[in-house]
């Protein structure tokens, strides 16, 4: 394959159709070399390349590897009852208002050791990873001590020693008020503020923090002492924001230059130009809007308008989106939310990146980044998208092996 000049590389893909997701598109005729775990080449056929292992792709597909850029992968238990609940007439806010949601989670996470979380997590980890995805993002959230955020954030860091992916933690201390601070939701800020930051960052332990600003969550003002204590401890920031009203969270998470702000169903024109401002990306969560069977829209028009990233993301969680499909989280984006094929596919690999800081790393084909792959038997990229309970994965490439 080489000539005299050859670049030699580790391992090389060839006879494959790329969608790198940058700006060299599609390619028909395509390969990739890899070297050290990163890219060198990715695009049409180069004979200056070559290297002692050669795979013939046959004529698939690769994309990059996937990415989940919202998840709630570290927890104990379920919520099936819940899920009764809702289909007789409840709602997200009355469950939660009746001890149940994520303060019924966090009773259940209190209670498990962290060997046990990190065997739970495993399971739903594994079923993402069987579907091509190299990348995720795992928050906090249901401990609400500072002991028990610590033990799902070390829970979540030692996902990326057990399995060959690349693990972001997120710490969302302020995700629900535990019942020992019933009434008493500025105190509880000031543990989260004074002594849970402190000591996430001081293991380091969180790659960001979030937080839920709704009603039956925190305030505005309260989240922006978190983002501010965020901000000390040098660690970049997302929210949970506009899922069921608009509080003008995304606003908010702009004005510190928020990575993302997530959900979005409430957003409205100034949190959509806020948001275009600051360059955050919106990550959308076509689960959770299925499984609560919401009715309002985010609004898809408006940030394409602006030209706000849109990224998708499972937002994988005991209580409204038990989802561990990143294939089927695109069908639902498309048939839900309208995205074309190009949005859903870089919703969940380019824009994914970019929505975790990580878009120099990954997220794309193209030299430099890792070389994060999902090999596809598919004659088309839409059949990722257009498929419901499928899995044609053939290969997953994480860092070149």
């Amino acid at each position: 394959m080489a000539t005299d000049s050859a670049h030699r590389c580790d391992r090389i893909w060839t006879n494959a159709r790329l969608a790198t997701m940058a700006a060299a598109g599609s390619v028909e005729r395509g390969m990739i070399a890899a070297k050290d775990g990163r890219i060198v080449h990715a695009g049409p056929v180069d004979t200056r390349y070559d290297a002692p292992e050669l795979i013939d792709c046959d004529g698939r597909w690769i994309t990059p590897g996937l990415i989940d850029c919202h998840s709630h992968l570290v927890h104990a238990g379920n919520r099936a009852h819940e899920f009764e609940l809702r289909l007789e007439g409840a709602s997200y806010e009355d469950i939660a208002r009746g001890g149940g949601g994520i303060v019924s989670t966090m009773a259940a996470t209190r209670i498990a050791d962290e060997d046990t979380l990190v065997a739970y997590a495993l399971e739903r980890l594994d079923t993402l990873i069987a579907e091509g995805m190299t990348t995720i993002e795992v928050k906090s959230g249901y401990g609400l001590s500072t002991e028990a955020e610590v033990k799902m954030l070390r829970a979540a860091r030692r996902l990326g020693s057990e399995r060959n992916v690349r693990v972001v933690t997120t710490f969302l201390g302020a995700h629900a008020l535990p019942p020992e601070f019933s009434g008493n939701a500025d105190g509880y800020i000031d543990l989260v503020c004074n002594d849970m930051i402190p000591a996430v960052a001081a293991e380091g332990l969180a790659d960001a923090v979030d937080a839920f600003c709704e009603g039956i969550g925190f305030t505005p003002g309260q989240v922006s002492r978190v983002f501010e204590a965020a901000r000390m401890h040098g660690l970049p920031v997302k929210l949970h924001a506009e899922q069921l009203s608009n509080l003008h969270g995304a606003t908010l998470a702009a004005s510190f230059d928020a990575l993302s702000a997530d959900h979005l169903e409430h957003l409205d024109a100034v949190g959509i130009d806020a948001m275009a401002k600051a360059g955050s990306v919106a990550v959308l969560l076509p689960g959770a809007y299925y499984f609560t069977r919401e009715t309002q829209l985010p609004p898809v028009a408006g940030l394409r308008e602006a030209g706000v990233p849109i990224a998708l993301a499972t937002d994988c969680n005991p209580g409204t989106s038990p989802l561990t499909s990143l294939l089927l989280t695109m069908n639902m984006g498309a048939t839900l939310f309208r995205l074309t094929v190009e949005e859903c596919l870089a919703g969940v690999t380019r824009e994914a990146a970019r929505a975790l800081g990580l878009l120099g790393e990954t997220g794309t084909l193209e030299p430099g980044k890792s070389c994060d792959l999902a090999i596809w038997d598919v004659e088309r990229p839409a059949e990722l998208v257009y498929r419901m309970g499928a899995n044609p994965l053939h290969a997953r490439v994480w860092k070149g092996l």
